[in-house]
């Protein structure tokens, strides 16, 4: 699908990338910090520098205005590799060029990029630097008169390069290639034919050399609603690149050795490396294994062969440096490259049991091909490293296997010393000999075509479908000191091998230009890998294409060598720093963050509405697994005890059932090879024959085989009612072969997963490894089924919403026979169960994690002798054990029963398990109408918020559309100062929240952030007497002040308060501190009245501190504030007061000025009339302190605070065990003294 790369300068910034349906626009958005130099750094990253952020939008192009868009250049791109900053700024990464080198299969092809391209997104200084697409003709060397400058000139007056030329020129060398077709990370055996689009969030990341930069918008991408996705995939505007090599050479019909009759098509074979960028690098700079088991140099090769007749081969084998923690030094001389084992062998060993425990989950079992010298004093020391830690790899633990079965092979094959002789590189073939029954025991992957005859409509129709024959079961890990020259040759020589096993098989001829053809295809992959990781292309590649080394061969050889030296030495630094910054691993490297704000706001308004459109149902599901011990006599058998228990009537007829059968053949040595699919036929028939009648009992509809699969012993058979079948989609089926090593289908594991309506379900059946004390090997072999079995798009049984597990999982009960007989006797299933090993390995969490097993209600299910209720009475006096077991895993799966079955033709019990299922059935129609809903509404909003919005968006800030990044998963972003686009069109937030009642208020205590889990209450209670007055208007009367901390509580005409208070002075305010004098006799005479002043000459007005906080309290309407001195704000009034300075007022300090300030109990003449309009008012009070009411007319004396530039803390009330000590400061005792109940007196410290 072509690509048109779009760009707007006005009013800012974008580029779009735009296809015949859709476009995906990006635009850049500047960051908090890069406006606000105080913006907070706490949410970002521990390089405390910001993502780089972009505002991104996909949609249809009638949903988008493109008309201000130019076109960048007249190419077509290919689809995007990702982003990527560079020095500050963003650039989107477009392939510009490729060439189609590969055809794998019919419709799936391989492109190499040889032309790159790298677009700013904020700035467009770097436009006029893409010279190769916008200036054929580069006048950057020719000075102002005109006259050519050269290259080596005026270095002074160079042009700015462009910041990613070194990440252009790595991009654009031919190395990395990209499929719109299928999924190029993983091998042909990893994928499915019938993948419509690829999906490029189940790529395999240790091959997927753009991830860093493609990752923001696979992020982008799992946001969309599932038609987007789809259609974002479709558009193949995401492009997922790897690097290494892929070629295809045809084989002409004349000589290919698999020929279709009279069809004369030629057939294809196709090579394709990859690259693994784990631990990318050049020669020198990296060597060996890391912590987490990659190791350098690491390359999986596959050899594809596919003829017309439908025939599909594919052969697997994988390279890499020697697992060790090794460096090897550059230097110009061989000798001066010394070889230098950073490790001892305790710290290297989890390191390389790391790596071959992946190497065992992604390919099966592995026979390592060592090709050192074992003359060269640096390669002896590598080998005898690389053979000790093999010896201690857990996976080659024996116990009573033989070694023919231990997961790790090793073959020590000197090339070097074999191929000196007279006999030259062609005696490197004799390595085959050391090698084959690994290769026959492996396998290969092949599927065929199969004729499928069906009628319809009354007519007879023939299909072909693809059908997998054999599956590769192990890898060869071929290694030399490079991995490059001698490994390349014996990798050849395998891949010839597995091709000849295939063809003698199918007793096909083999013509010498056929070999010649594979030969060649090897030699270019040879040279293209040595160049990407030595600088040159490979040695002994003479050898390689031609099967003999010529004179012409040595002398390139040489001159290869002498390049490498070079490059090593002197340009692999470089190198090695531009596939740093690739890959995102340069210190300092700043990622870019990609959003949509009305597309997010919409998905998550979804998530939030799900009930909408969300309906459940609950369905019935019926397990059962069973042993056969290769018996066919129960066929005949009533299976209805087992497959239709007596169980509630809701039980009866599920909708799924799902048999798990083990040994339903033999397992001789002739059979665990092969599948025979007729003896699972047989008991299907038998199953559903059961099942319909019990159905026809019950009046319910008939059962019909939803799939059945089958690894030679084991077979799972799914069985739904016919009216479910609308409501399943998407069933696939897969095996995982564990028995000897994964070469024998003896043991493993079949598996069949749907989707009922939306909830997504999964059964395994499993054999595993047999023997009472190999649960090691059991657990390893459920690992190996977990991670290892794979269905398409990349899906595990792990990302099913439903998971069922049953079968002969073969755990014992750790007792002795003769105890176990005697707790069966008396039935004590508590006592046996404590030592089920499968109980225990499950507590311990080495086995089954996070699954459940329902409470065992019945006796072991193995071994009895057949036809009878007895436990094994043969010589081997089998132990009885629960060997037969289901499990489950899931949210939405409730199981009700759990029980065995008395069929005693086989020497195990059947066991069976019923469940209920909660599915989920989503209303996709009512769905969509909803999000467009919420689309418009919140368009309308926030206005036209999208990346490819016009002008609307001149004057908007897009900090304010996204804000900061949120401190906890789950939070929204925080406002900034000059919008809060979620709350009323940009207004500044407000709270809307009401009070329960009048005495209920905000509760101080809880944390300021309101997301912050707190055991406070959001409100308390604050009881008052009266209900507060509003506040008097300017100018009238002030009769009486208010006390703060009682405000319902109003003071009588005549009658004081116990409050210490000051007469205001209103000239005072203005007047200059006098100097304090300690021996002044208005000293002595405060003391008497217990108004001590402390030696800074301000009397001291603490007070106890109290339970009540006054933020509780209601507090006056807004009034313009005095300007108030920071000091005073910041100051803690609980604090001790601070030495007098020039500004403090007269009436705090220990000499009155005139009028003398007295105490409000104290008869007062000179008192000034509220009413006098010469008096000011008060400042008004802070957030903090309770509002001031007045309380009428009367002899009214200022407060204290009043004068005061800083309001001291409020008394308490009564009842909260902090009154203060000391006696009451009033004078008289009032007559109505019971309205001043509850108060509390504040006595002067000294």
């Amino acid at each position: 699908m072509s690509i048109r790369v779009l760009i707007k300068d006005y009013p800012h910034r974008a580029i779009a990338l735009s296809t015949p349906t859709h476009a995906l626009v990006l635009r850049h958005s500047p960051t908090s910090t890069e406006h606000n130099a105080n913006a907070s750094t706490a949410s970002l990253g521990s390089s405390g520098a910001a993502a780089a952020r972009c505002m991104v939008e996909f949609a249809r192009l009638g949903a988008m205005d493109l008309a201000d868009y130019r076109a960048l250049n007249s190419v077509n791109a290919h689809g995007t590799l990702g982003l990527i900053t560079v020095n500050g700024d963003v650039f989107l990464v477009v392939v510009n060029g490729s060439r189609k080198v590969a055809d794998v299969r019919p419709g799936e092809t391989v492109q190499r990029i040889h032309s790159v391209g790298f677009y700013c997104l904020n700035s467009a200084n770097y436009d006029a630097l893409l010279n190769d697409e916008v200036n054929p003709y580069p006048t950057d060397t020719i000075d102002e008169e005109g006259f050519e400058m050269g290259f080596g000139r005026g270095k002074s007056e160079n042009p700015m390069e462009h910041p990613c030329l070194a990440l252009k020129k790595l991009l654009s060398s031919g190395t990395f290639y990209y499929s719109s077709d299928f999924d190029l990370t993983r091998r042909l055996q990893e994928r499915s034919s019938d993948a419509a689009t690829v999906s490029i969030d189940s790529l395999d990341a240790g091959f997927l050399w753009n991830s860093y930069m493609i990752q923001p918008l696979v992020d982008f991408r799992s946001r969309l609603a599932p038609r987007e996705k789809q259609a974002l995939d479709a558009s193949g505007i995401l492009t997922s690149a790897i690097r290494g090599f892929a070629l295809t050479v045809t084989v002409p019909s004349s000589s290919s050795p698999v020929r279709a009759p009279r069809s004369g098509l030629p057939s294809q074979m196709t090579l394709i490396s990859r690259l693994s960028c784990r631990r990318a690098g050049t020669r020198f700079n990296a060597r060996g294994i890391d912590d987490d088991g990659n190791v350098a140099n690491f390359v999986e090769s596959e050899t594809i062969f596919c003829a017309p007749t439908g025939l599909c081969f594919s052969y697997t084998q994988v390279r890499g440096s020697v697992p060790l923690f090794w460096e090897q030094a550059t230097g110009l001389l061989p000798g001066q490259q010394k070889i230098t084992i950073t490790r001892s062998p305790e710290a290297t060993q989890p390191a390389f049991d790391k790596h071959f425990e992946n190497l065992e989950l992604s390919y099966g079992a592995i026979h390592v091909v060592n090709l050192l010298s074992n003359e060269k004093p640096n390669e002896l020391e590598l080998t005898h490293r690389y053979r000790h830690h093999i010896k201690q790899s857990p996976m080659n633990y024996a116990h009573d296997q033989s070694k023919e079965h231990e997961l790790i092979k090793l073959t020590e094959y000197d090339f070097h010393a074999e191929t000196r002789g007279p006999g030259g590189y062609e005696m490197a073939s004799m390595i085959q000999q050391w090698i084959r029954d690994s290769a026959d025991g492996f396998a290969y992957y092949l599927s065929e075509d199969i004729e499928e005859r069906t009628r319809s409509d009354g007519k007879e129709y023939v299909t072909r479908k693809p059908t997998i024959v054999l599956q590769q079961e192990g890898v060869f890990r071929t290694n030399c000191l490079d991995c490059l020259d001698r490994t390349n040759l014996v990798q050849t020589i395998i891949s010839r091998m597995a091709l000849e096993i295939l063809l003698n098989q199918k007793s096909s001829g083999v013509s010498q230009d056929f070999w010649a053809r594979h030969s060649s295809m090897w030699a270019d992959n040879g040279d293209a890998l040595s160049r990407i990781y030595a600088g040159t292309g490979a040695l002994k590649s003479s050898f390689t294409r031609h099967g003999k080394m010529s004179l012409a061969g040595a002398l390139a050889d040489a001159r290869k060598s002498a390049t490498r030296m070079y490059i090593n030495n002197f340009a692999d630094k470089g190198r090695q720093n531009t596939i740093d910054m690739l890959l995102g691993r340069l210190m300092g490297q700043i990622p870019v963050h990609l959003y949509d704000p009305i597309n997010d706001f919409v998905i998550a308004e979804l998530n939030k509405r799900s009930a909408e459109f969300t309906e459940n149902e609950v369905i019935h599901i019926l397990a059962g697994t069973f042993n056969l011990n290769g018996k066919t006599h129960g066929l005949h058998e009533d299976l209805t005890p087992w497959l239709c228990p007596a169980v509630v009537s809701s039980q009866q007829c599920p909708e799924i059932v799902a048999v798990g059968f083990q040994e339903i053949v033999e397992l001789s040595p002739q059979q665990i090879m092969s599948t025979d699919p007729a003896r699972r036929q047989a008991w299907e028939t038998a199953v559903r024959n059961c099942l319909n009648e019990n159905a026809a009992k019950h009046g319910q509809e008939e059962y019909v085989l939803l799939r059945g699969g089958q690894l030679v012993g084991a077979s799972l058979s799914v069985f739904v009612r016919a009216g479910s079948l609308k409501s399943i989609k998407n069933v696939e089926g897969s095996l995982k072969k564990t028995g000897m090593s994964g070469m024998a289908g003896n043991k493993g594991a079949v598996a069949i997963r749907m989707e009922y309506a939306n909830t997504s379900i999964c059964f395994v059946t499993a054999h595993l490894a047999a023997g009472f004390a190999n649960y090691e090997e059991r657990n390893r072999d459920y690992k190996t089924i977990s991670h290892g079995l794979r269905f398409q798009r990349n899906r595990s049984i792990e990302d099913h919403d439903t998971v069922i597990w049953l079968g002969d999982f073969n755990y014992r009960i750790g007792l002795s026979n003769e105890k176990v007989q005697k707790l069966c006797h008396v039935s004590d299933l508590e006592t046996l169960y404590e030592n089920d090993q499968l109980n225990l390995q499950m507590v311990a969490g080495l086995t089954f994690p996070y699954y459940s097993e329902a409470r065992i209600t019945f006796l072991p299910t193995y071994k009895y002798d057949i036809g009878t209720d007895v436990y094994d009475t043969s010589e081997k006096a089998r132990i009885p054990a629960w060997c037969d077991r289901i499990l489950r895993k899931g949210d939405n799966i409730r199981q009700i029963n759990y029980d065995c079955a008395p069929l005693r033709f086989s020497d195990h019990r059947p066991v069976y398990a019923t469940f209920q299922c909660l599915i989920n059935k989503i209303d996709e129609k009512r769905k969509e109408q909803l999000s467009q809903e919420l689309y418009g509404k919140r368009k309308e909003i926030v206005g036209d918020t999208r990346a490819s919005s016009g002008a609307a968006m001149e004057d908007t800030d897009d900090e304010d559309l996204l804000g900061y990044e949120s401190v906890e998963p789950g939070l929204p972003p925080a406002s900034s100062d000059r919008r809060k686009w979620w709350l009323d069109n940009g207004l500044p937030a407000r709270s809307r929240v009401q009070p329960p009642s009048d005495d209920h208020f905000p509760n101080h205590k809880r944390p300021s952030n309101p997301y912050t889990p707190s055991p406070e209450p959001d409100w308390v209670e604050v009881r008052t007497t009266d209900k507060p007055e509003p506040p008097p208007a300017r100018g009238t009367q002030r009769a009486r002040t208010v006390d703060f901390n009682n405000v319902g509580m109003s003071v009588p005409n005549g009658v004081a308060s116990s409050t210490t208070s000051l007469r205001p002075n209103p000239t005072a305010r203005k007047l200059m501190a006098p100097p304090f004098n300690v021996n002044s006799p208005s000293f002595a005479n405060d003391s008497k009245n217990h108004s001590v002043a402390h030696i800074d000459g301000s009397n001291d007005l603490r007070r106890s501190t109290s339970a009540a906080s006054t933020r509780s309290l209601p507090g006056l309407p807004h009034r313009t504030a005095q300007p108030t001195p920071a000091s005073n704000r910041t100051r803690d009034i609980s604090r001790k007061a601070a030495p007098p300075i020039p500004t403090k007022k007269p009436s705090l300090h220990g000499t009155p000025t005139s009028p003398s300030l007295r105490y409000r109990d104290e008869p007062d003449s000179g008192a000034i009339s509220d009413s006098n309009p010469s008096r000011p008012l008060p400042p008004p009070p802070r957030r903090s302190i309770v509002e001031r009411k007045p309380v009428g007319s009367g002899n009214g004396v200022g407060s204290l605070i009043d004068a005061s530039d800083e309001r001291p803390a409020l008394p308490p009330r009564t009842g909260t065990g902090l009154s203060a000590r000391g006696r009451s400061l009033m004078d008289e005792e009032p007559e109505d003294v019971e309205n001043l109940k509850g108060w509390e007196v504040l006595r002067p410290v000294r």
